[in-house]
């Protein structure tokens, strides 16, 4: 009787060598049946053999073989071969393992116990050689094959994880800003008009406001368009910051220009956000020598609020913002205005 020096897991075990072994563990407590089965299985090169003598072992031997069938003697000392059966079946390691009892007797009652608890067949010791070699590569063959394919369904639900995420990732991408990371024009269409449909819905007000860095141009001038990036980033990061709600939503409309889409926010409300984001990137200190107004980066914000009803559409939302911003920038910059009327 062989034991091998290095069983591996047979989920990490390749599909040909998986299809070429085959271990069986006998348990039992007589030497003469284990010799007796040793003798039966010698000419079957592809199977090998374990023998376990001592049945309060058992399970822990069949823990560390991993055979692809269990022959289990029922009349042990110690310990009641059905009562092993059932340890098999409750431990996640065993539980699949099909196991043969063997008795001594062919007993009705005894073996219909024993397929109650979960063994796979059952034999009169001691078999006959050819039904005995044909039972083992039966069972297992069909427990190879469960292997396989848990495996195969284990690798398949992998691959749908990763394909999921990668769509998702995908979609992220899409939705997203490159330069600043907040999202982008495209993004904030579809998201102004999935609240503004809630907004009419519910018959609540929603905000927005236009957000424009003050002679971003003459930065650029003067500063060069990598620093001029570097400011759009931070300024894109102080803007988020700024609002953080799990609803309020940051977008870079393009180039110098950001929004934040405020649902259930009413007029007075915005009148305070909208000055709070333009006190924000003043505190920032981003110095700006080319500025005519400060010396420091500066932005411009126009605001609107209104209750969706009957035919709006939230391009009437986009063009009052846009409209207080413009205010804004003509009464002197780096201020806010909003719009007192749609």
């Amino acid at each position: 009787m062989s034991q091998p020096a290095d069983v591996k897991s047979h989920g990490a075990a390749s599909l040909d060598t998986i299809q070429q072994s085959v271990m069986v563990l006998l348990v039992d407590d007589q030497l003469m049946v284990g010799e007796a089965i040793r003798r039966a299985l010698i000419d079957e090169i592809e199977i090998e053999l374990h023998y376990c003598s001592n049945p309060l072992e058992a399970l822990a031997v069949a823990k560390r073989v991993k055979p692809t069938v269990i022959l289990q003697d029922l009349v042990m000392p110690n310990v009641n071969g059905l009562t092993l059966v059932r340890q098999y079946r409750s431990d996640p390691a065993t539980k699949a393992i099909p196991v043969i009892v063997l008795s001594t007797e062919e007993e009705a009652t005894v073996k219909s116990e024993a397929f109650r608890i979960g063994a796979n067949d059952y034999l009169v010791k001691l078999p006959d050689r050819i039904e005995l070699i044909a039972r083992i590569r039966y069972h297992s063959a069909a427990y190879l094959t469960q292997i396989q394919r848990d495996e195969a369904y284990r690798a398949l639900r992998r691959s749908q994880q990763e394909l999921m995420e990668t769509n998702l990732e995908l979609q992220r991408l899409t939705n997203v800003d490159g330069l600043t990371g907040l999202s982008n024009r495209r993004y904030f269409d579809q998201y102004l008009d999935t609240e503004w449909r809630q907004a009419m819905r519910a018959r609540e007000p929603i905000s927005l406001l236009i957000i424009d860095v003050d002679h971003f141009k003459q930065y650029n001038d003067t500063y060069g368009h990598l620093a001029g990036d570097e400011v759009l980033k931070t300024v894109a990061t102080a803007v988020r910051s700024a609002f953080q709600r799990p609803k309020d939503l940051a977008v870079r409309m393009g180039g110098e220009e950001f929004a934040v889409v405020l649902p259930q926010t009413p007029a007075g409300d915005l009148v305070f956000l909208a000055k709070k984001v333009v006190q924000a990137i003043e505190a920032l200190g981003l110095p700006h020598a080319a500025s005519p107004i400060a010396d420091k980066v500066t932005i411009s914000v126009g605001g609107a609020t209104h209750i969706p009803a009957g035919d709006d559409q939230p391009e009437r939302l986009i063009e009052a913002a846009d409209k207080a911003m413009y205010d804004a920038k003509r009464s002197g910059r780096n201020r806010a205005a909003t719009a007192t009327g749609l």
